[in-house]
């Protein structure tokens, strides 16, 4: 991993660490209707928290990785229950991305 990418890792924590999880996931998994959501708001927001109430560990990590594959995003961070996904937009629009706007 280079240095910048150290340090974009590090800016988009920062920036995610002033989030409120947008989504909880819950025992049910991953729905059709949670993965609309999702989708909706990685498109608006690019930058989200997701709450995750699947249990242990192993069930959270495969969780977390089904969620990235369905939906394209990238694990930027995951802390207990709350993970943290990234996924640029080709036209981020200025007032809801979290990386554009100041939160």
């Amino acid at each position: 991993m280079s240095k910048n990418a150290k340090h974009d890792i590090r800016q988009l924590r920062a920036i995610g660490h002033k989030l409120k999880p947008v989504i909880i996931i819950s025992g049910n998994g991953l729905s059709e209707g949670v993965a609309a959501e999702l989708e909706r708001a990685l498109d608006q927001h690019e930058l989200i928290k997701v709450k995750l109430a699947v249990g242990d560990r192993a069930a959270k990590a495969e969780m977390t990785s089904e969620v990235c594959r369905t939906c394209g995003a990238q694990l930027v961070q995951s802390i207990g229950n709350v993970i943290l996904l990234l996924r640029r937009a080709e036209k981020p629009d200025p007032k809801l991305s979290n990386l554009i706007r100041a939160v």
